[in-house]
C-alpha cells in the first residue's frame, strides 16, 4: 500500500479516475465539481448529480470550463435522473461514504448503466489492520460523520461493488493523506463492469 500525502495527489487520482471514458457519462454526487476539469474531451455529455444546492451552484460554474459537455443537475444516489441502461459509465468519486445506503446506490448506478458499462471509483474504504480498522468504526459511530458531510470510513465499498453485481477489473489501494493532522485514510482507485 503507497501512501501519499499533500493535496497534489488527490488532482492526480482525480485524473486517473477518467482517463480515458467516452460516451455518456453520470456522476454521482460531484460536490463542488472537482472532477470536470479532469474529464476527456471523448466524453460526450456528463450528467452531474448533486442533491446540495451549495455544492450544486458551485458545480454548475465549474462546469462552464469543463472539457467536457457537463450538465449539472439535482438529485440523489437511490433515484438517478437517467432512463435505464442510458449511461456508458458511472463516476463515485469519495461519494459512496457517505450515501445513506451502499447497496441502494450501487443498484440504482447499475441500474443506469448499460451492459459492460463502467463503474469507475475513487473511494475512502476500512482499513485492513484490526486496530486502524476498530479506530475507524469509532470514528463512525461518533465525531466523524457529522463534520465530513455523513462521511464513513469504515465501508467496506469494495465487497459492496462486487454484492452489487459489478465485476472489478482494476483496483489499487493505497493511504492518502491530504495534508491535515489527521492519520492517512485508506482509499481505494479501480474500474468495475456491469455484468
Amino acid at each position: 500500500m503507497r501512501l501519499t500525502a499533500g493535496g497534489t495527489g488527490d488532482e492526480e487520482y482525480r485524473g486517473r479516475l477518467l482517463a480515458g471514458l467516452s460516451g455518456r457519462v453520470i456522476e454521482v454526487g460531484a460536490g463542488n465539481g472537482l472532477n470536470f476539469a479532469h474529464y476527456p474531451s471523448t466524453v460526450d455529455k456528463v450528467v452531474a448529480v448533486e442533491p446540495e444546492p451549495t455544492l450544486r451552484q458551485a458545480a454548475v460554474e465549474e462546469a462552464v470550463s469543463a472539457p467536457a459537455d457537463v450538465e449539472v443537475v439535482d438529485g440523489l444516489a437511490d433515484a438517478l435522473p437517467v432512463a435505464d441502461a442510458s449511461q456508458d459509465a458511472a463516476v463515485a468519486s469519495l461519494v459512496l461514504c457517505s450515501v445513506p445506503d451502499q447497496a441502494e446506490a450501487l443498484a440504482e448506478i447499475r441500474r443506469v448503466l448499460r451492459p459492460g458499462g463502467e463503474l469507475r471509483f475513487y473511494e475512502h474504504v476500512r482499513a485492513h489492520g484490526t486496530i486502524p480498522a476498530a479506530l475507524q468504526k469509532v470514528a463512525d459511530a461518533t465525531l466523524w460523520p457529522r463534520v465530513a458531510g455523513g462521511c464513513h470510513v469504515a465501508r467496506d465499498t469494495t465487497a459492496a461493488i462486487e454484492a452489487a453485481d459489478f465485476e472489478i477489473d482494476h483496483l489499487e489501494r493505497f493511504l492518502y493523506s491530504a495534508g491535515v493532522p489527521l492519520p492517512p485514510i485508506p482509499h481505494i482507485l479501480g474500474v468495475a463492469h456491469r455484468t
